[in-house]
């Protein structure tokens, strides 16, 4: 079974970036799609973007377009969520998902993401 593993997140003032990354325990290569979702307190959870494994074609939230970008090395089964110009209200923690895996995951983008990592707090101060 596929783990994933975040890190990268931090504290950090408005303005600056942040880089995560997720490490894949296993080739994710059975896993069409892998991204990125956030879910700060009180609030639903968030995804923020995605990747297609082969193509490297992604898709971003509105609310983070033109600031984040997603990235893959499918060679170190990792994947990057590059985070510049960072606001007070991108602090969240942030998870790693693939689509497939085992019951119990989410539906998002039409594609079912059932590989979770434990999710890396990012923390912007204004």
């Amino acid at each position: 079974q596929v783990q994933l593993v975040e890190s990268g997140g931090g504290s950090v003032q408005a303005g600056g970036s942040l880089r995560l990354s997720c490490a894949a325990s296993e080739s994710t290569s059975s896993s069409k799609y892998m991204g990125w979702f956030r879910q700060a307190p009180g609030k639903e959870r968030e995804g923020v973007a995605r990747i297609f494994r082969t193509s490297g074609s992604t898709y971003y939230a509105d609310s983070v377009k033109g600031r984040f970008t997603i990235s893959r090395d499918n060679a170190k089964n990792t994947i990057y969520l590059q985070m510049n110009s960072l606001k007070p209200e991108d602090t969240a923690m942030y998870y790693c998902a693939a689509t497939g895996g085992p019951y119990g995951g989410y539906w998002h983008w039409g594609q079912y993401f059932g590989y979770w990592g434990h999710g890396t707090q990012v923390t912007v101060s204004s």
